[in-house]
């Protein structure tokens, strides 16, 4: 089992990458389309694995064991709203 402490040791390592992504500005419309490229607006992973109509199992959302997923989906938001805010484009092909 995980402690609290761990968590935050964790947590200290991870910190730094976390910082870096959320500073990221978008300044760039090909950087921001191609972010929205990359980043999927779902996570494309989660399944139900069914056979013969009964549920074996369920897999969870693995984006959601990423430890930077709020900061990736943070960035992802950053360009759609510079496409649309900035460069005036229409982000409803990304959504």
């Amino acid at each position: 089992m995980t402690s609290f402490t761990q968590l935050h040791k964790q947590n200290d390592l991870l910190s730094p990458i976390c910082n870096w992504l959320e500073s990221i500005e978008i300044k760039n419309p090909k950087l921001a389309h191609s972010l929205c490229k990359i980043i999927p607006s779902q996570c494309p992973f989660e399944r139900d694995v069914i056979v013969f109509g009964k549920k074996l199992f369920h897999i969870p959302p693995m984006c959601k064991l990423n430890p930077f997923y709020e900061q990736v989906v943070g960035l992802r938001f950053k360009a759609l709203c510079y496409l649309a805010d900035v460069c005036g484009e229409d982000v409803t092909a990304y959504c």
